[in-house]
């Protein structure tokens, strides 16, 4: 199951006490690389959401954001009415007591401490849901992954068979391009033959067409072509392992151009290098 590491998600939770909204994107990193905005009062819960992405992803870069906004009654100013009755009640005491007395208007009885209700929501009921919240959105951000890995995965096996498909037209052009060099040595040579020794002209012979004989380099090609596939397949974090077989695919090709010896060969080689090439930038996406 490929995944890929470039992924977006987004949760919201609506109570009577406000909103949580909270953002989970990740991009490609070598190593897993959580940052978090998270607002003061939910600042403690940073340890709770970094050992959930430890446990969840194996790489890239994630950015957290979590926003909280405190419902408000509407605008307008919240009176606490357990406050209110006790003051009056004390200032009932203080007109029987002083009757002369000056009274607070109903400003100055705003401005009392504890007349105006500003208490907050209980944040232990927030942070309750903030977890929850945040393993929603984790859960939708590793399932967005997984479905762009898939599709990465496509266009991985496509350029595989590519691959194979060059891998099978150098195996059939090998029988003639050697036939083709052997024919052309010979001719070359046919006039200064009688001035060569004939066992050094054969050995000079049988080395060009080792040279030229690239089964070797192909099988190996073949080889690392099936390790990918079965790659793709397997569970986990497999995108380092994939990064090494590009290198090792691309050295083949480079020393499959290297033993080129005709025109052929050489537009395969460039062809395999293109078709690595594209592979190694998708693979740089993958977990």
């Amino acid at each position: 199951m490929t995944h890929s590491m470039t992924a977006f998600a987004r949760q919201v939770h609506d109570a009577d006490w406000g909103r949580l909204e909270l953002e989970l994107r990740s991009v490609n990193q070598r190593y897993l690389e959580p940052h978090f905005r998270l607002p003061e009062s939910l600042r403690d819960l940073e340890t709770a959401f970094r050992e959930a992405l430890r446990k969840t992803l194996a790489r890239g870069k994630v950015e957290c954001s979590l926003r909280f906004e405190p419902a408000g009654p509407d605008g307008r100013l919240a009176v606490s009415p357990e406050r209110l009755e006790a003051l009056a009640v004390a200032l009932a005491e203080i007109r029987h007591a002083v009757p002369g007395a000056p009274m607070p208007d109903a400003l100055a009885l705003l401005e009392h401490p504890g007349v105006l209700d500003t208490r907050g929501p209980d944040m232990d009921i927030v942070r309750a849901v903030a977890l929850p919240l945040f393993q929603a959105t984790l859960h939708d951000l590793v399932a967005g992954r997984r479905r762009e890995g898939d599709k990465l995965a496509v266009l991985i096996r496509e350029r595989l068979a590519a691959v194979n498909a060059q891998i099978g037209e150098v195996r059939r052009l090998m029988p003639e391009i050697l036939e083709r060099q052997h024919t052309q040595l010979l001719e070359r040579l046919d006039t200064a033959r009688s001035e060569l020794d004939p066992q050094r002209l054969e050995a000079e012979l049988v080395l060009l067409a080792h040279k030229a004989d690239v089964d070797e380099e192909l099988d190996r090609l073949a080889t690392h072509v099936a390790e990918v596939e079965r790659q793709l397949e397997q569970k986990g974090p497999i995108g380092r392992r994939l990064d090494f077989l590009m290198q090792e695919l691309n050295r083949e090709a480079n020393t499959l151009s290297s033993k080129s010896v005709v025109a052929s060969t050489t537009r395969c080689a460039v062809e395999l290098k293109v078709l690595i090439e594209q592979m190694r930038e998708q693979i740089q996406n993958i977990e």
